[in-house]
């Protein structure tokens, strides 16, 4: 039989289909079979691109088809309607002759045993699912929607709807390939469910393209109407924003150099339109070179007096930052400039550091911007981000001058000792130039890419511990201590401040709630214990607290927390002062010690034991104070023969230093003539007066050399009831700068060498 390879089309049996032939073989094949009986058999190719197909390259299973017209084209084209026959396989393929002719064995189906009821529940079945079919594709006409389901046979059923369904070429021949009725059946069921998957999610992935065409299309429809709007009303908001931007950058107080670089940012701005992803990061740099106070100088209050009556108001005490920010107004006035100085206000936590800086302020008339530096860590925080980089922006020093609106303002660097660095920059290096009144005047952000002007600016900062700050950034500033209060000094800021605030905050009338002066020292000894007055104002704030609750209860109309009352408030004393020894003890010595919240004295004691020699420290000591007892019983040692002490004493005694309150880390030298005397009072058995505290470091000599936080000690000792207080002879002056408050009543004592510490610390012999 003449057989003609079908490309990309396959024909089921009932089949009445046309097609196109261009090949010679195949146009041949033809008008053999229109020359016999007009049968041929069609067979679809497994790769359509093949011109010449052969036997592998075809499927096995074709179709017997009958030729009913035949009608010639232009170019020599056929157009061919046949209706499908019978199935059948190809055996073999004859490639000699002009037209392809194969060995054909027909298939004879096995008739299907079944049931009526099975045969009806396939029938419902098949139409069941050509329904949710053809809901899904509409293209699926009504007319043989309709006529398909009023089939009852199973087997004219299959062949209809394979017939007449839209079906690629593959899913027809593995119908075709079904060698009886119910693997056709089951086929045909495997097909229409494949194909609706598919048409469902084709449909819902052109409807989301749908809506997202809609959405655009309708965005850019609303944006034109809008341009034309605007143009008709001559009101485009690009042009808008790009003229007030122009006329805002002519009448900035700026050098010509930050104009030029303006003007030309805005006619980018211009040339890239306003839909541009790029317009909003130019906007947003236009807006801050506009904001930054270029040549904008605020008019600083130059009345001395004014100044220092501001500074009294809001602070009691702390003299020398007082005098000191009179200077630099005094200077100022005088010279007409004076370049603006970099101060460092560094002292416990507590004691005001951050409202001077705010006091200064508003004593000056300058702007204040406070910038806090606890933890930052990018340098980038300082300098500023680079323009490149996505949510860029000006670093804090160039957000403080445009928050500021002035070049001259008061600002504010919160906890310099805490900046750190790591893997994004050192930022205490980036604070170099900022600090440094030589390089300041051109100040480079990497944001802003002009140069600033910090000249102007008067840098204030604070820190907690001096030791943390690199050494470099300390040499750019002017250190100002601002040291522990005493206890009058807190009295008076208590008084005149703190209840003041507290009662304002807590919404309770002066002549409502009265705290006595006995009360508030009782406050400040007995509940507080620290440098500065944070802790006692929580404290006056828990009095109020509770002072409002029974003003509201209606207990009480006018309150008087005093001395007697005062536990009632704030419950029972937290803290107890360590007074001094009622007797003279051997081997017990009061030194004096610096900590975070102020001065403590330390009860240094020795106790010696049967042994051989050991040395034992406790208190959790730190390596320096570890030290300086290593060297305090050398230097014991090298003296014992002045002091009548057998020379293998120490071969055969264990000494036992222990430092009172182990749970409290310690450290530093200045417990070194503390330590020698304790041990040296052990040894000999010489008791050491109970009213002398004594603090200084010790050489291997026995030198007495310097130590800091002077007053803290001072004020420790004057609260323990010392009379006598030892001091290294350097420290004189220091001791001379301190208020005649901390000091009056106390006899110092300046040694330079431990025999002069000895000689007042030991009891003299009465022989």
């Amino acid at each position: 039989m003449p057989v003609i390879p079908l490309r990309g089309l396959s024909v089921l049996p009932g089949m009445v289909l046309h097609f196109d032939i261009s090949r010679d073989r195949s146009i041949k094949a033809v008008e053999a079979a229109m020359s016999g009986d007009q049968k041929i058999f069609l067979v679809t190719q497994r790769n359509p691109d093949h011109n010449n197909p052969g036997l592998p390259d075809l499927y096995e299973i074709g179709l017997e088809a009958k030729i009913k017209n035949v009608a010639k084209l232009p170019q020599g084209i056929i157009r061919v309607m046949v209706e499908g026959c019978e199935r059948g396989q190809l055996l073999d393929l004859d490639e000699s002759g002009a037209y392809l002719t194969g060995e054909i064995e027909e298939i004879i189906w096995e008739p299907l045993e079944l049931n009526e009821a099975t045969k009806t529940a396939m029938v419902r079945a098949l139409q069941e699912l050509l329904k949710r079919y053809c809901q899904l594709n509409q293209k699926f006409g009504k007319d043989m929607l309709r006529q398909t389901l009023e089939i009852t046979s199973l087997s004219e059923l299959v062949q209809q709807i394979a017939v007449h369904l839209p079906l690629f070429y593959e899913e027809r021949q593995k119908l075709l390939e079904a060698m009886d009725l119910a693997e056709e059946y089951d086929t045909l069921c495997t097909v229409l469910v494949n194909e609706m998957e598919i048409i469902q999610i084709r449909n819902e992935i052109q409807q989301k393209v749908k809506e997202r065409v809609d959405k655009n299309q309708k965005e850019y429809i609303l944006r034109e109407q809008i341009k034309v709007i605007q143009e008709e009303l001559g009101e485009n908001t690009l042009l808008s924003d790009v003229e007030n931007y122009k006329k805002a950058a002519l009448e900035l107080e700026a050098p010509e150099k930050v104009k030029t670089k303006l003007l030309k940012e805005i006619d980018r701005l211009k040339g890239i339109g306003n839909n541009s992803a790029e317009s909003s990061v130019l906007r947003g740099y236009i807006e801050t070179l506009l904001e930054l106070p270029w040549d904008h100088a605020s008019q600083d209050n130059q009345n001395l007096k004014n100044a220092e009556k501001v500074l009294n108001e809001d602070h009691y005490g702390l003299e020398k930052v007082k005098e000191r920010v009179l200077e630099y107004l005094a200077v100022r006035v005088l010279s007409g400039k004076g370049t603006s100085p970099i101060l460092c206000l560094a002292g416990p936590p507590g004691t005001g550091k951050t409202s001077i800086a705010r006091s200064i302020a508003r004593a000056l008339g300058k702007e204040y911007v406070r910038i806090s530096l606890g933890g930052v860590r990018d340098e980038a925080e300082i300098r500023g981000h680079r323009r490149t980089y996505v949510g860029a922006m000006p670093g804090r020093i160039a957000s403080g001058l445009r928050q500021a609106g002035v070049k001259n303002p008061l600002m504010l660097l919160d906890e310099i000792d805490k900046v750190s660095s790591d893997y994004k920059g050192d930022t205490a290096s980036a604070l170099l130039e900022v600090l440094d009144s030589e390089q300041n005047s051109r100040f480079r952000d990497h944001y802003v890419e002009l140069p600033l002007d910090l000249s102007q600016v008067l840098f204030v900062a604070t820190a907690n511990d001096l030791h943390t700050v690199p050494r470099p950034l300390l040499d750019r500033m002017e250190i100002i201590e601002v040291n522990s209060y005493t206890a009058n000094e807190k009295l008076h800021i208590a008084k005149d401040h703190l209840v003041k605030k507290q009662l304002e905050r807590h919404g309770i009338k002066k002549e409502q709630l009265t705290i006595t002066k006995p009360a508030l020292m009782a406050i400040i000894n007995g509940y507080t214990k620290e440098a500065g007055v944070r802790q006692l104002e929580r404290k006056i704030g828990d009095i109020c607290r509770k002072a409002a609750r029974e003003l509201l209860e209606g207990h009480e109309t006018k309150i008087r927390v005093g001395e007697k009352n005062l536990e009632k408030y704030l419950g029972r004393k937290r803290y107890t002062i360590q007074k001094k020894n009622p007797a003279n003890e051997i081997g017990i010595v009061r030194g004096l010690a610096w900590t975070s919240v102020g001065g403590d004295t330390l009860q240094i004691e020795v106790n010696l034991m049967p042994g051989k020699g050991e040395f034992l420290l406790t208190g959790q000591l730190g390596d320096v104070m570890k030290e300086s007892a290593q060297t305090a019983i050398s230097y014991i040692r090298s003296v014992s023969e002045e002091y009548q002490i057998e020379s293998d004493f120490f071969q055969k005694k264990d000494i036992h230093i222990h430092i009172p309150e182990g749970a409290v880390p310690k450290d530093g030298p200045s417990a070194g003539i503390t330590m020698a005397t304790a041990i040296l009072s052990a040894v000999t058995g010489i008791p050491v007066r109970a009213d002398v505290a004594m603090t200084g470091e010790i050489t291997l000599r026995g030198r007495v050399l310097p130590i800091g936080g002077l007053k803290e000690k001072l004020l420790a000792a004057r609260q323990a009831g010392m009379r006598t207080v030892i001091v290294p002879w350097e420290n004189k002056e220091d001791v001379e700068e301190i208020s005649k408050e901390i000091t009056e009543g106390m006899e110092f004592i300046y040694a330079k060498s431990m025999p002069e510490v000895l000689k007042t610390a030991l009891v003299p012999s009465k022989d």
